[in-house]
Order: C-alpha cells, then structure tokens, then sequence
C-alpha cells in the first residue's frame, strides 16, 4: 500500500478571479523540444511549457489563497499530514488558465477530452516544506467513481516560479534508473547517488509529464507503481508548482468551473 495520495477537495474550490485577466488573450504558440527520460512508464520532461506572462499571472491570480495542502485517506476525507507540508489552492478558468489547459491537452493528444481535467492546482513550497513518496493515481474506490472521472491517467508537473536562491526542492522518481549521458545535468540532479533514481531540478517555466497508468489485464488500466515520487523538501529558498491532473474520464460538472 503506498503512502495517502492528494485529492483536491473539490467541493471546497477556492475560485480565483482577477479584474487584470485580459479578455482577448490570445494563446501563445509553442513549438516544443522534448526530452524522454523514460518509455515505461513513459515520463518527459518539456522545456519552456509556461511562458514568463503566464507564470506572472498565475503567481498574480493566486496570491494570498494558499491553505495547507491536504491528503486524502482511504475513505476519501481531506486532512492534513506531515507527508505533505506546503501550501496549495486551486484554480477557476479564466482566459490565460484556459490556454494552459488547451495546451495540456493538446499535448497529450487530440482525444483527451478538457472535462476531463481537474482544476488546476498551485502548490507553494517554502524552506523545509516537502512532500513525502507518493503516488498521484489512487487505491481507494472511493477516489475514482464515475463522478470523479475515474482514476488519474496522467500528470504534470509545472514549475511556475523558483527564487533565485533555491536549494533542494526537486522532483525525485525513487524507482526510476537514472540516464548516464552528461546532457541530463542540466535538469537532473547528477549529484544525486543512483540509488536515489531521478531528481528534476526545479527550472522555472518548465515541466514534467508522466503518465500515471497502464493497460492491466482484460484492458483495464492500472496504476504503475514506478510513478512513485517525491517534492524533496526546500532546504532554502522557495519555489511554486502547479499540478495538471487528466482523469480516465469526464469529471461531474460541479467539480470544474467552466465560465468561459
């Protein structure tokens, strides 16, 4: 059994508006340069995924809502833990959210349906603030009914803002072997011991995707356990993430907030 894993509780959306939020934005074209870490499970890492206005805006859209962030037991109630120590808050759509949106979902291919994403949420970690080896894809049946979209299929990870002083803070992948080519230091942490697997250094505008699930028996998609990772703590400085989450499904219309 792995560790709680987070659910947003969705109910309780914090629905974030901005008077500054342009109306007639246009989404910005993004040509990508992708880099394949690994197939199985398949993980890749997209530079420049947020552009420097939108990583503005959301830090703007956001400020002064964070709560501490939850966890979600086996029987679905949200509570806080000491395997999760940062702050996060979720987002309503506006029109640069939206873009993002699009943008997550064209990714991962034309197919993947936007009811099927969750808000976006924004996750704030100060010095010490960690959160413990985790998955993103749920054991409980109580996380993935049919109002909930199923299971989580995939996920990114989007650093939107990191200090210019950060130490620590990076995304680990404890089961993952680490690559060898030197190239990879640039965005890995190479200092790391091979048993450690794969840390991402915190790289502000870029991301990680993953995805979350594989094809089981008889079809059914099932959580890979090699997903396992970790937000290692801050040891100085801060830095602000944000969480991408596709359902199997579509989410019951109450759980996302679609103004536009």
């Amino acid at each position: 059994m792995f560790p709680p894993k987070s659910l947003l509780p969705l109910p309780l959306l914090f629905l974030l508006t901005s008077a500054s939020t342009p109306q007639n934005y246009t989404c910005p074209h993004h040509l990508y340069t992708i880099h394949t870490l690994s197939h199985s499970p398949l993980i890749l890492y997209i530079p420049s995924f947020l552009t420097p206005s939108e990583a503005a805006h959301l830090q703007s859209v956001s400020a002064s809502q964070f709560q501490s962030s939850q966890i979600a037991d086996q029987s679905g109630k949200q509570q806080q833990a000491l395997t999760r120590t940062s702050k996060s808050t979720s987002l309503a759509t506006d029109p640069v959210i939206r873009c993002i949106e699009e943008r997550a979902l064209a990714f991962q291919g034309y197919d993947v349906r936007r009811e099927q994403l969750e808000p976006l949420q924004l996750v704030q970690y100060g010095e010490g603030q960690n959160y413990r080896p985790h998955t993103d894809w749920f054991t409980s049946a109580s996380q993935t009914t049919a109002e909930y979209g199923g299971n989580r299929i995939s996920s990114f990870f989007v650093y939107v803002a990191v200090s210019d002083n950060i130490i620590g803070g990076g995304t680990q992948f404890p089961l993952l072997d680490a690559p060898r080519d030197e190239r990879w230091c640039a965005i890995i942490d190479c200092d790391k011991s091979w048993e450690e697997g794969v840390t991402f250094r915190p790289v502000q505008g870029n991301a990680v995707f993953w995805r979350n699930m594989n094809e089981g028996r008889e079809g059914k998609l099932e959580g890979d356990a090699q997903t396992l990772h970790a937000g290692l703590p801050v040891l100085r400085g801060s830095k602000l993430g944000m969480n991408i989450w596709t359902r199997e499904r579509d989410l019951d219309g109450k759980y996302r907030s679609d103004g536009i």
